[in-house]
This record gives C-alpha cells, structure tokens and sequence, in this order.
C-alpha cells in the first residue's frame, strides 16, 4: 500500500480497458441477423475425445449476408458440428449437404430487435458498474494515503480529478460501443 502515486493510473486504466473488452466480446456474441462468424466462437465439438472450438476444426465462411457456410475439415465431424449448433442457444436450424454446414439468419423481428437493444443496454450498465466500481477503489486507496500522511490533502484532490477524468473516458467508450450495436440491431 505504501508509495501512493497521484498519477499513476496505469493499473486501473489496463483494467477499465479490460472491461470494454468484455463488453465487446459480448456484444460480439449477440447475434444481429446478419451473419457474423463470431457467434460460433463458443460452440465446441468432441474431436478424438477433446472438447475443440468450432473455428479449429471447420473454416467458417459468409458467403452471403445472412448465411454462414462451415467446411469441416474432417467430413466425419459434421454430425457433431450439427449436433453442438442445434444445442446451443443459438436458436438456428443448420442445413447439411454431406460436405458443409449452412446456417441462414433469419431477419429479426421489430420485437426480437427491441429485446436484444434492452440487453445490450444492460450488458452497458454492467461495463459502466464495474468501471466505477475501479474508481471507488483507487479512491479508496487514495483516501488512505491522504490519512496516513502519504499524500496531501492537494495531491488527493489531483488522484480525484485523474480518477474522474480515465472514468469519463471509459464510460464514453462504453456508450459509443452500445450505440454502435444498438444501431446495428434496428437497421433493417
């Protein structure tokens, strides 16, 4: 705890930017009617008895905007590439030709599309929670300093105004991100 730095926020700025990284993979993982590979990123199969990501055993592909085509590269796995899709909860039906998988996008629904702006909203509010959940914490620590004579009382005020300042930015971030995928949501 001993040697407080008014303007050392590095530490909690690598963890402010590790909240907007978990906010944009899971705002990567919301699916937006239009084909996005990425939706497949927690799909695993049983390849020779291994629980495998998708993208490691298939070339994932979008062909057109609403459809994406999986290529396995061992053809014996495509039963079971089908079988981890149907029991995901992502709620498509893949199409099996024997050599590929076809997943089409159904265009979302004026509703669907209302319910999954209000959880990106949410997933919003999270980020901004645990950012400010950061700075109560280095104020925290600022205000022990100050008590035990480590800084002054000026220099506590600075920690204050620095704080603030990587918490605005951050939470900015974070409204820009779900701005941009609130709107990609509600274009038709």
């Amino acid at each position: 705890m001993a040697d407080f730095n008014v303007n050392d926020t590095k530490e909690y700025e690598d963890r402010m930017q590790k909240s907007i990284d978990f906010l944009q993979d899971e705002l990567n993982n919301i699916r937006a009617g239009r084909a996005n590979p990425r939706v497949l990123d927690q799909i695993t199969v049983d390849y020779y008895g291994v629980a495998t990501p998708l993208n490691q055993v298939a070339s994932i592909t979008v062909p057109e905007p609403r459809q994406l085509l999986i290529q396995p590269w061992d053809k014996t796995l495509l039963e079971e590439i089908e079988k981890a899709i149907l029991n995901s909860d992502l709620s498509l039906n893949p199409n099996n030709d024997g050599a590929a998988l076809r997943l089409h996008f159904p265009t979302l629904t004026e509703e669907r599309r209302r319910d999954l702006t209000k959880q990106v909203d949410k997933l919003g509010e999270e980020a901004k929670i645990s950012i400010r959940n950061l700075r109560r914490e280095y104020l925290d620590r600022a205000k022990k300093a100050e008590k035990s004579s480590e800084i002054s009382e000026d220099e506590l005020r600075l920690a204050e105004e620095n704080i603030q300042k990587l918490t605005d930015k951050y939470t900015e971030k974070v409204d820009e991100k779900v701005k941009s995928k609130s709107e990609e949501l509600m274009e038709i």
